[in-house]
C-alpha cells in the first residue's frame, strides 16, 4: 500500500510501524510539521499498566519505550497544606520529546520515511498524490477534520476553565494534585516527574479565578512568577518553565464518522481525552493498532475504515465519556474545596462514576476507612 501519514505523534508513529513490521514493501511517508528535536509540551503520563496493550501487538515497541519511563505506585491529593496519599494508583511517564525520539528511530529503523518541516496544509498537496490511504494524525487542530466538519458530523464543546502546561526542575514522587486557596479562587496544578530531572506542571484554574488574578493583562514572565508563588511550598525554591506554554480552554471533541473515501482519523485529530485521566497518549497509540487491525482484517480501505470505527468506538467512547465528566469535576473545585480533605479526596477518586466505594475500599482500606468515620452510612458490605 501507498500510505501517506500527516502529523509524527504517537498516533501515526505507531500505525506506521506495525504497518512496515508486517509488510516492508508497504509506500510509508510520514509528513511532520515540525523539527526532529522540538516538540510542545513537556511530559507524558499513562495510568498503571496503561502501555501493557501494546506488549500484545508490538512487543519491541513495548520493550523500547518502557526502561525510559519514571513509574510510582500511588496518587497524591493534596488539599492546601494536607497531603493525602492515595494507594492503587499507579503511573508511568516519559518525557514527549523522550517519547517521540525512540519512536522516530523505530519506524526508520523499519525503512519508514519521515519528513521533518514538512507541513501538510490540504488534502490537495501533491506530496499525498495517489496514496491508498491517508491518515490524518495532526492533533486537536487537525486541518483535516475542520475543513471537512459536515462529512465527518463534528461537534465541538470548548470547556470554560483555563489551562497553562509548565514544566520545572523539581522532581516529584508521584503524580500529585495540588489544589490552593488563594485570594482569587482554587489553584490546581497538575504535577508529576517525566525523568530524573524533570516534571510537569500544568495549572488550571476556573474561569473566574483567571480573570480574578489579571492573568489577561499578565506577560509571560509575570504569569510565572504568579504561578511560582502560589505553589512556593510545592516547588521548594525550584522554577517553573516555559515551552511556548499559553493559556488554553479545552475543546472537548468527537466525530461521528472517522474516516471519507480514502482519509481516516486517529490520535487527537479523532477526538480529545482531557489530561485529567491520563489517557490521550495511549488513546491515540490504541488507534494506531485498531487501525491496523482492521487494515489487516479487510481487503479494501473503504471495508477497513468502516471496521476501525467498529472495532473502536465502544471502548474509545467509554473512555471517551468519563474524561468528559472528570473535566467537569475540575469546572467546580471552588466549591469541592469546602469539603474535609478527605471528603475531598474522596470526591476526586469517585468522580467520575467509575469508582464506587468497594473499589476504594480496595485500592486505599486507609482512605475507604477516614471516609466511613466521616460518613458511617458508607460502610456497607
Amino acid at each position: 500500500m501507498k500510505i501517506r501519514i500527516i502529523g509524527g505523534g504517537p498516533a501515526g508513529l505507531c500505525f506506521a510501524a506495525l504497518m512496515q513490521r508486517d509488510d516492508p514493501s508497504h509506500d510509508i511517508v510520514i509528513h511532520e510539521r515540525g523539527p526532529r528535536n522540538a516538540t510542545w509540551g513537556f511530559g507524558v503520563v499513562f495510568s498503571d499498566r496503561a502501555l501493557d496493550f501494546l506488549r500484545a501487538d508490538d512487543e519491541a515497541m513495548y520493550r523500547l519505550l518502557t526502561p525510559h519511563m519514571e513509574t510510582w505506585p500511588n496518587l497524591t491529593i493534596v488539599h492546601n497544606d494536607t497531603r493525602i496519599p492515595i494507594a492503587g494508583n499507579g503511573f508511568a511517564a516519559i518525557g514527549r520529546l523522550k517519547l517521540l525520539s525512540l519512536l522516530y528511530a523505530r519506524v526508520e529503523e523499519l525503512g519508514v520515511r519521515i519528513e521533518f518541516g514538512s507541513a501538510i496544509e490540504s488534502l490537495a498537496d501533491q506530496r499525498l498524490g495517489d496514496a491508498d490511504l491517508i491518515v490524518a494524525a495532526n492533533g486537536a487542530a487537525s486541518f483535516v477534520r475542520q475543513e471537512n466538519e459536515q462529512r465527518l458530523g463534528t461537534t465541538y464543546d470548548w470547556r470554560p476553565n483555563k489551562f497553562i502546561w509548565y514544566g520545572t526542575s523539581r522532581v516529584f514522587d508521584s503524580l500529585s494534585l495540588t489544589f490552593r486557596d488563594t485570594e482569587h479562587g482554587v489553584f490546581c496544578a497538575h504535577h508529576y516527574r517525566y525523568s530524573p530531572s524533570m516534571s510537569t506542571f500544568l495549572v488550571e484554574v476556573e474561569e473566574d479565578t483567571w480573570k480574578r488574578a489579571d492573568f489577561d493583562h499578565m506577560n509571560p514572565e509575570d504569569t510565572i512568577r504568579h504561578c511560582e508563588r502560589v505553589f512556593a511550598k510545592d516547588l521548594g525554591g525550584h522554577p517553573i518553565l516555559s515551552n511556548n506554554s499559553c493559556w488554553r480552554n479545552y475543546p472537548v471533541v468527537w466525530n461521528e464518522r472517522w474516516s471519507f473515501d480514502n482519509v481516516v482519523l486517529v490520535g487527537d485529530a479523532l477526538r480529545t481525552v482531557h489530561f485529567s485521566i491520563g489517557s490521550g497518549t495511549r488513546l491515540a497509540m490504541e488507534d494506531a493498532i485498531a487501525l491496523w487491525t482492521a487494515l489487516r482484517e479487510k481487503r479494501s480501505v473503504p471495508d477497513a475504515l468502516a471496521r476501525f470505527q467498529k472495532l473502536r468506538l465502544v471502548p474509545m467512547k467509554k473512555i471517551w465519556a468519563a474524561a468528559n465528566v472528570s473535566l467537569r469535576w475540575y469546572e467546580h473545585m471552588g466549591e469541592h474545596m469546602k469539603l474535609d480533605p478527605v471528603e475531598f479526596a474522596y470526591s476526586y477518586m469517585t468522580r467520575t462514576g467509575r469508582v464506587d466505594h468497594a473499589e476504594v475500599r480496595r485500592r486505599d482500606p486507609a482512605l475507604a476507612a477516614a471516609y466511613e468515620r466521616l460518613h458511617p452510612e458508607a460502610n456497607v458490605s
